[in-house]
């Protein structure tokens, strides 16, 4: 693996992380939407994040084409099946005949948690792209 794969391996993360954070913030963005443009309230998304394979044999045999290898990319994203929750408010617009609305499953407490750990794989990926920038900045030194 070269020099090049390694930030193109902290480049993906760096994407797929940031994905990861807007979508979080989406759903914080719209905990009290109780219509979409589908129908109903909002549900709470999640993204799935998948493993590019990066083993020893690819990697051989893979050398010439310069397919990229190892990383992560954003699979999917699901919507939670949870079960939305019913709040009594028999004067809003979307309430049903009993007086309940169906608000959005969106948990702040989950939400933040999980913004907060998006943030910090975000800043652990700096951090690696930091290290093999100062590597090559070293590596150039040595030519002096």
């Amino acid at each position: 693996m070269g020099y090049l794969d390694s930030l193109n391996i902290t480049g993906s993360a760096l994407t797929a992380e940031r994905f990861r954070t807007d979508i979080i913030l989406q759903n914080l963005a719209n905990q009290n939407t109780t219509r979409t443009e589908e129908g109903g309230p909002y549900r709470r998304r999640q993204v799935v994040l998948r493993e590019r394979p990066l083993d020893f044999k690819s990697e051989l045999s893979q050398a010439y084409t310069k397919v990229q290898n190892g990383g992560v990319y954003v699979e999917e994203v699901v919507e939670s099946q949870n079960d939305l929750v019913p709040v009594y408010d028999p004067e809003h617009p979307d309430a049903n005949e009993e007086g309940y609305v169906m608000m959005p499953n969106v948990n702040n407490a989950e939400e933040m948690v999980d913004l907060m750990a998006a943030t910090r794989a975000y800043e652990a990926n700096v951090t690696a792209l930091n290290v093999a920038k100062a590597m090559a900045m070293k590596a150039l030194e040595i030519g002096k």
